[in-house]
């Protein structure tokens, strides 16, 4: 698709609004600007509501006889359960400090892509039903009825929204628009109106424990391939215990970090660092995934897949959970698992049993994010570093958006990074740390039938990259979200080649100078070390 997508026709951006009022534009559906509908299979699966074989691109939809009435009663009920959700519809002001926020509004000029327009799709049809005014004004107070054509709006709209709440940070009332996002995805769910991204990988955590569909021997194999991986690299062939009962960590990642690149150099990473300190851990093969598309598809669904991490801690009877480089898995953690699955009180309040440090911070999750316990290892000097490894790497970080909006994570990354590598380069401050833009394939867009959107919703990151890649000569764009590993190669590539995608513990991994090791001549990625290349040819 991408081939076929010339850079000096997206970045011909039209931003004068359309002729027509906003009610009466309809949505451009198409390939390159959809997702495919949810397959048969997986909604039978999850036991989701009206399973068929259908695809956006078709006229008839195959909605239920009452999908109309489905939905203002599923909107009923969430109005009445979730007090943010009425707020949220009630108190937007149509101030605008949202509008250019949105990475698919900059890269598309589509003015529905506006956060505060695209909350309108739904708020339009809550003024209609449960408002005096709208009832009685209808479309003077902004008011509107809910047809087939304003449900395929919603599908269109609400999967091109990434739930990055990059918009959320300059709404001067506290709107959460990625939470809006959310009940439009449940509404739309409750009529079969599921995209395959979402709805396949959740069936596959459910049936295998991950996203990928790995089977528990097959996760074994992963783990074994890594550990041989990295024995060739440092001469040590370290041990990577699963389901191992009585280990004093459950150690969970995203399923993508022991099968692809570039997330898989900083799984090495992970092992390298484990064995240094003498970490007694263990992974899980049920719980053999951290990420949770449950987030971007309905609030039952996330807490269903989050409770198998806590679930195969108490089996493995462990004392608290360290989480990997993943995006959605701690924004669920952080912001939503105390009241879906919560408190954790069969574990303990976290504490490395390395430094002593104890992470106040997850005295109710008991889960503590990599970064924070590898800083906390750096800066209590319990690890030897040699930076001049990092030397090919000329880096700069994309924080990923729920580490670092949901999570606030944003220094321990980079005080790991400087700590690592002697040559770091911020993007501009309007673009990083809680104002950093998605990688425009979050919530699960990235596939390849969106890849129209993806370039475009991806292009205001992309080009931040750009101006530190010809400024300051970086070659490395490093993160510690699994969805960002996987879209931002095709992303970069796209709009500016000769950038590679990292991980932050890949880094650790190719710093860590480690007792016993044999003399390193390459690092995670098995390129020669700076340096040791002469030695590897001969």
């Amino acid at each position: 698709m991408s081939e076929t997508l010339k850079q000096e026709e997206l970045v011909q951006i039209d931003y004068k609004p359309p002729g027509t009022g906003w009610m009466d534009t309809k949505p451009d559906i198409r390939k390159g600007k959809i997702n495919w509908g949810a397959v048969q299979k997986s909604v039978e699966y999850l036991d989701l509501p009206n399973p068929r074989k259908w695809s956006p691109t078709d006229d008839d939809w195959q909605l239920p006889k009452d999908w109309k009435k489905i939905i203002l009663e599923g909107m009923r009920e969430r109005i009445e359960k979730f007090r943010t959700f009425q707020v949220f519809m009630d108190i937007c002001v149509r101030c605008g400090a949202c509008a250019d926020k949105c990475h698919f509004f900059i890269g598309s000029g589509d003015p529905k892509n506006m956060p505060v327009l695209r909350a309108e799709l739904l708020r339009a049809v809550y003024r209609k039903e449960f408002t005096l005014a709208g009832k009685l004004m209808g479309k003077m107070a902004g008011a509107r009825d809910l047809t087939e054509d304003v449900l395929k709006e919603w599908f269109f709209y609400f999967f091109q929204c990434t739930e990055c709440r990059r918009c959320s940070v300059f709404c001067p009332y506290g709107i959460d628009t990625a939470e809006i996002t959310m009940m439009g995805r449940e509404l739309l769910s409750l009529v079969g109106l599921e995209i395959d991204w979402i709805t396949t990988p959740a069936a596959n955590c459910f049936r295998t424990g991950n996203h990928l569909g790995i089977q528990p021997h097959g996760f074994q194999d992963s783990v074994d391939f890594a550990v041989d991986d990295l024995e060739d690299i440092i001469g040590i062939k370290v041990e990577a215990p699963v389901n191992k009962k009585g280990a004093e960590i459950l150690f969970v990642v995203p399923s993508a970090d022991y099968f692809g690149d570039p997330h898989y150099f900083g799984f090495l990473g992970y092992l390298a660092l484990f064995h240094e300190i003498g970490l007694d851990y263990t992974f899980s093969s049920y719980a053999s995934e951290g990420g949770n598309f449950g987030l971007f598809h309905s609030n039952q669904m996330m807490k269903r897949l989050n409770s198998k991490i806590y679930m195969e801690a108490k089996r493995l009877g462990v004392k608290w959970v360290l989480g990997g480089e993943c995006g959605h898995m701690w924004r669920v953690i952080n912001q939503y698992m105390d009241t879906m699955n919560g408190p954790a009180d069969f574990l303990e309040v976290p504490k490395s049993p390395i430094t002593g440090t104890v992470f106040e911070n997850a005295r109710s999750t008991k889960m503590v994010h990599i970064t924070e316990f590898t800083a906390d290892l750096i800066k209590n000097g319990k690890l030897k570093l040699d930076k001049s490894r990092n030397d090919q790497w000329r880096i700069t970080f994309h924080d990923s958006c729920n580490p670092a909006r949901a999570m606030g994570i944003l220094e321990e990354p980079r005080y790991i990074i400087n700590s690592v590598a002697n040559n770091f380069f911020e993007m501009p401050e309007n673009c990083i740390k809680e104002q950093t833009f998605c990688c425009g394939g979050g919530a699960g867009l990235g596939t390849e039938e969106n890849m129209e959107m993806r370039l475009r919703g991806g292009l205001p990151r992309a080009n931040a990259v750009k101006y530190v890649h010809d400024k300051h000569g970086v070659n490395v764009l490093t993160c510690m979200c699994a969805i960002d590993k996987a879209v931002l190669p095709t992303l970069i590539d796209y709009w500016v080649s000769g950038v590679q995608i990292g991980s932050v513990h890949e880094l650790v991994g190719n710093a860590l100078v480690i007792k016993g090791e044999k003399e390193r001549t390459l690092d995670m990625r098995s390129d020669p070390l700076p340096g040791k290349e002469e030695t590897e040819d001969v």
